[in-house]
């Protein structure tokens, strides 16, 4: 399967990379020059002898992810990003890498965005980037926005303003507190209500997080597709129709027409954000003959949240250029909640003209929508933490850089 990805260049001790930047994840970290793993070849490595400002600790950097691994070294040395420098940041460097294809997909690490709980790289050391640049700012200006393009010049991240290209003012987003276990904040996360099908609602089951009144959707920049409970998955497909589960996930008729939509926030943010048919019925670089990969797929691997909303949630389609939604997402340094704002940007009438007119007319009739979950008695015992690495985008109107046709992995943090 494949996917994208979205890399921005950073500077650490006066060596450029392109790393990949994370919503899911908390820890920077870059591959070093001793590393001779295959997934090491052929990208940009940390020469430790070039930089006159490296601090290498005794502290061991460890990561397992669902697929592949990360073991090296914290150290700290000076990072640029966009207009910020920060001296003495810390950040890891990566003496071994497993199964993460680095060489295939052309990024030296990655750049988590996620709240410092979750960061690997003990608090004991140093803040996180977001952490240092956020310290500079005001209490107001203390978020970051994005919008995920199609392509290398599409793709916006700015930190404390908006892109006026999409929005002008922080009132044309919808807001919603991030939710939190009580404890504080881990990832960015929102309740997710239910999904709709052409127009008819979709419940979903009940959340696994311990207290959530409804299920939990976490924004992941690092995971190409939407993922959710396979129960869910299964009765959502079935619902669409012309689709069929196989080895590799749901495939779905390439040319079938539906609209869904997510019902996201509280009481008074509610709010749904419609997918481009696109971004459903995923033919990029995946197409076998008349099946195309399904753009949401059934994953029970994650525990902290009950769904991830990756890049066929969050970005621009490649085909049809619709943007699905433009993103902030604020902290404060007051007693103020962290929040999300959404700005659903797809017009579901246009987007469906576009999807017939590229793919052709859809002559199935509509399948029955199996609107009603299953009643499952759930516990806290099933909530654990949650996974997710790579892909974010970052720095003030920084241009992302996107790749098509790397192989798609839900690579998710450790599961311990």
């Amino acid at each position: 399967m494949y996917g994208s990805a979205y890399l921005v260049q950073v500077s650490i001790g006066g060596q450029e990379f392109q790393v990949l930047l994370d919503t899911g994840s908390a820890d920077l970290w870059v591959v070093s020059s001793d590393c001779t793993t295959s997934d090491c070849q052929g990208i940009a490595t940390f020469d430790i002898s070039e930089s006159n400002s490296l601090n290498l600790t005794s502290t061991d950097f460890h990561l397992d992810y669902l697929i592949g691994s990360v073991t090296g070294t914290v150290g700290t040395d000076t990072v640029t990003f966009g207009p910020y420098e920060i001296s003495s940041q810390v950040f890891a460097l990566a003496s071994n890498t497993t199964g993460l294809d680095l060489s295939g997909t052309g990024y030296s690490g990655i750049l988590g965005l996620a709240f410092p709980a979750e960061a690997s790289i003990p608090s004991t050391t140093g803040r996180t980037l977001v952490e240092n640049i956020f310290a500079s700012l005001n209490d107001t200006d203390r978020f970051f926005a994005f919008k995920l393009g199609s392509n290398a010049t599409g793709s916006s991240f700015t930190i404390g303003q908006l892109d006026p290209a999409y929005a002008n003012t922080t009132s044309a987003l919808t807001y919603t507190p991030v939710s939190s276990d009580g404890s504080g904040y881990n990832y960015w996360k929102l309740p997710l209500q239910s999904l709709t099908i052409n127009s008819t609602t979709f419940d979903l089951s009940k959340s696994r997080v311990k207290g959530a009144s409804s299920p939990i959707a976490v924004l992941d920049t690092g995971t190409t597709l939407v993922l959710g409970p396979t129960s869910d998955v299964d009765r959502f497909w079935q619902s669409v129709g012309g689709a069929r589960k196989t080895d590799a996930g749901w495939q779905v008729r390439c040319n079938r027409a539906v609209i869904v939509g997510f019902v996201i926030g509280d009481d008074s943010s509610r709010k749904e954000y419609v997918l481009d048919p696109a971004d459903v019925s995923w033919d990029e670089n995946t197409a076998q003959g008349d099946w195309c990969m399904g753009g949401i797929q059934g994953n029970d691997g994650v525990f902290s949240g009950d769904w991830l909303l990756g890049d066929t949630f969050l970005r621009t389609s490649l085909k049809h250029h619709i943007q699905n939604v433009y993103v902030a997402q604020r902290v404060f340094a007051s007693n103020q909640s962290a929040s999300i704002g959404l700005l659903g940007t797809t017009n579901a009438t246009s987007a469906l003209t576009q999807f017939r007119q590229t793919r052709g007319d859809d002559s199935m009739p509509p399948a029955r929508v199996r609107a009603h979950a299953p009643n499952h008695n759930l516990t806290g015992a099933d909530a654990c933490g949650i996974a997710v690495s790579c892909g974010f985008v970052f720095g003030v109107l920084l241009t992302l850089v996107w790749y098509s046709c790397i192989e798609w992995r839900a690579k998710k943090r450790r599961m311990y």
